[in-house]
């Protein structure tokens, strides 16, 4: 007979206990333990054919090596996020926020997949098959190599795969999919590490691109245990504010391409549109000849994206001034505030600083810095910067102005919006033509910056 177990499982990293724990000896989350229970089956166990494997281990020298073939999406931003399309026989985890978009842009691309003569195996365990044909109406998603399944039982869908024989496959979610052997609840820590295992195995045994859809935590990280993100192959992120029309979408894993690439979504009656210039959208807005605005370049990836960045500094009626931002780091935001105290002589101590990144974008590189630093001053000194300026670069803690990658790129970029002035790192100039369409300033100091900008 089948004997019952009880454990317990952390939420955050899927450590397994006998005993409850206030604090998780794996990861050392509070609270984070929950109860199941588990139905030990006797199986097969190793002798099952699953685990018998005709590979014998190879020298590496004589492994053949081979540009991996992708299957191309026909949504160019997504296939940019993947690293160039998908790859056969990879599993891939999508995660973002209720509503935001996650089953538009995937019903998007196995449209665009089934239009390419792929067939492709749309599993839904959230909704009818009826509903998800209103919603394949409203986007135009209607091929007759695009196959629709409403289905949580995972016995069952190994079949309908195994009778369609599909090449792409999306599961819509993996927290409502179950396996009657585990005896826990559909979304629970054991259902759905074994779930991502036998679909994993699935997909590297017939070579079947799969992609999974991954409920969020209130803090924004994929649910269900950690180990989740370490047995997919890529994990992809969707973003953006559920007011907004732009979504981002951003890879924090990818075993075939890079994970600083980013695709840009607009969100429409007909479903979502790429942004082939999101330099262009982030700008749409801007005022010209305020205060505490400027435009910096920064690099998503291969990509150079013009962004506005708003500061504004006010007189605090409190002892301790208030240090805001928002789509920046809030470190690397008072590191640049002590700079400008030290080395500029800016009393900034009874001023509140708020720093904005128009848009809602997220800007994590050291390029930046000059931009919070001329948007900091320009605020402060209450006057405004040129319209049309460029500004990037790296800040030291002396002052200094330091070289960043890839300037040829985002000069270009400001050039191709219409921008008439670049402020720049001088280090950053050398190594590459100057187009002629563009005036580049090279900076070495903080100070000399500003005097450029603020003049």
């Amino acid at each position: 007979m089948a004997k019952t177990k009880t454990k317990f499982f952390c939420t955050e990293c899927g450590y397994e206990a006998p005993k409850w724990f206030g604090k998780c000896p794996g990861c050392q989350s509070w609270n984070s333990m929950v109860e199941e229970t588990e139905t030990v089956i006797k199986t097969q166990g190793m002798n099952s054919p699953l685990f018998h494997s005709k590979e014998k281990p190879l020298s590496i020298i004589n492994i053949e090596s081979g540009k991996e073939p992708r299957i191309q999406t026909g949504i160019a931003e997504l296939n940019r996020v993947l690293g160039g399309g998908l790859v056969p026989g990879s599993l891939v985890l999508v995660g973002g926020d209720p509503g935001i978009g996650k089953s538009t842009l995937l019903l998007q691309a196995s449209n665009r997949l089934a239009q390419n003569g792929i067939r492709v195996l749309y599993i839904s365990g959230e909704e009818s098959v009826r509903q998800t044909k209103l919603r394949a109406d409203r986007l135009g998603a209607l091929s007759p190599e695009l196959f629709v399944l409403c289905e949580t039982n995972l016995e069952s869908i190994e079949e309908a795969i195994e009778n369609v024989q599909p090449g792409f496959v999306v599961i819509d979610s993996i927290q409502t999919v179950y396996l009657p052997e585990v005896t826990s609840a559909p979304g629970s820590v054991s259902q759905v590490r074994e779930c991502t295992a036998r679909f994993m195995r699935l997909a590297k045994v017939k070579g079947i691109a799969t992609v999974l859809v991954g409920h969020v935590t209130k803090e924004g990280a994929i649910a269900g245990p950690r180990m989740l993100e370490h047995m997919v192959d890529c994990v992809l992120y969707f973003e953006g504010e559920r007011h907004h029309t732009y979504r981002l979408l951003r890879a924090v894993k990818n075993r075939f391409g890079s994970t600083n690439e980013i695709g840009i979504f607009e969100m429409g009656e007909d479903g979502l549109r790429e942004v082939g210039n999101p330099s262009e959208l982030f700008l749409s807005e801007r005022p010209l000849g305020v205060a505490g605005s400027t435009v910096v370049a920064s690099m998503e990836g291969t990509r150079p994206v013009l962004v506005e960045l708003q500061a504004l500094i006010s007189t605090t009626h409190f002892p301790s001034p208030r240090r805001m931002g928002t789509g920046v780091d809030h470190h690397r935001m008072n590191l640049i505030i002590a700079v400008l105290e030290k080395r500029m002589g800016m009393y900034l101590q009874t001023q509140d600083a708020y720093l904005n990144v128009a848009g809602g974008v997220k800007l994590d590189e050291p390029a930046v810095d000059l931009a919070i630093a001329v948007s900091i001053a320009s605020s402060f000194r209450d006057i405004p910067t040129k319209p049309y300026d460029v500004i990037f670069g790296e800040v030291g803690l002396t002052g200094e102005v330091r070289a960043v990658s890839r300037a040829e790129q985002r000069v270009r970029e400001a050039e191709k919006l219409g921008f008439k002035r670049v402020l720049m790192p001088e280090k950053s100039l050398k190594g590459w033509k100057h187009p002629k369409g563009i005036q580049i300033i090279g900076v070495n100091t903080v100070a000399d910056a500003l005097a450029v900008a603020l003049d």
